[in-house]
C-alpha cells in the first residue's frame, strides 16, 4: 500500500516558465494514492510523505536541492518541508488554494464523527480532519526560522497568496520571507 504517489500531471500554466524538471505529489487519499487504514490525517503526516518524495527526487537528480511550490494545504506542507529540510529545499513558494486556512489557531473542543463507508477519493475523513488542522501562527513562523537557519538563501520563503489566514500572515511578517507573485518567486529560486 502506498501512502502517496507521484501524481500524473499536466504542467499548470503558472509553472511553465520553470527551467528545471517538475514533479507533483498526491497526498494520502487523493489522486492515485491509497487511503491509509485508520486515517489520522494531520499536516505533519503529510509532511512525512513530502519528505519521502523529496528524498527520492534528490537521490535521482543531479542537484541536491529542490524548490517546492504548494497551493492551499500544500503551501502549509511546503513551509514545513522548507523548515524541516532547509539544506535540501532551495526556496518554498506558498500560494492560494483549497485548504489554505486550515483549522483554528488554538486548541478547541472537537466533535467526534462517523461517516458512511466510502471509497471516494480524496478520503472524506481527510477533508474533515485537515479542515480542522490546528495551525498556530507562532508554530508556522518557527518553520521560517528553521528554513532561514539552514538555507543558503537569504529569503528562502515566498508568500504569493492573496488570502492570508493568521498562520500565513505570521509567516509573511518573518525575516527571510518575500511577498511576491508566483512567477517572480519561481524566477528568484531558479537562479
Amino acid at each position: 500500500m502506498t501512502a502517496s504517489t507521484t501524481a500524473p500531471m499536466t504542467v499548470p500554466k503558472w509553472a511553465e516558465p520553470w527551467p528545471g524538471s517538475i514533479a507533483a505529489l498526491d497526498f494520502t487519499g487523493h489522486g492515485e494514492s491509497t487511503i491509509p487504514r485508520g486515517g489520522g490525517y494531520t499536516a505533519e503526516l503529510l509532511l512525512g510523505d513530502a519528505d519521502a518524495a523529496l528524498a527520492a527526487l534528490v537521490d535521482e537528480g543531479n542537484d541536491n536541492t529542490i524548490t517546492v511550490a504548494g497551493r492551499g494545504l500544500g503551501a502549509y506542507i511546503a513551509l514545513q518541508l522548507a523548515g524541516a529540510r532547509a539544506s535540501q529545499v532551495h526556496g518554498a513558494v506558498l500560494d492560494d488554494g483549497p485548504g489554505l486556512a486550515g483549522g483554528p489557531t488554538g486548541p478547541t473542543s472537537q466533535n467526534f464523527f462517523r461517516l458512511p463507508a466510502s471509497d471516494s477519493v480524496p478520503d472524506p475523513y481527510a477533508l474533515i480532519e485537515l479542515g480542522r488542522d490546528l495551525r498556530p501562527p507562532d508554530y508556522a513562523a518557527s518553520f521560517v526560522r528553521l528554513a532561514l537557519a539552514g538555507s543558503d538563501l537569504d529569503e528562502p520563503i515566498a508568500v504569493c497568496s492573496v488570502f492570508r489566514p493568521k498562520w500565513l500572515d505570521a509567516v509573511a511578517q518573518e525575516h527571510g520571507v518575500i511577498d511576491t507573485s508566483v512567477n517572480e518567486a519561481l524566477e528568484t529560486f531558479a537562479t
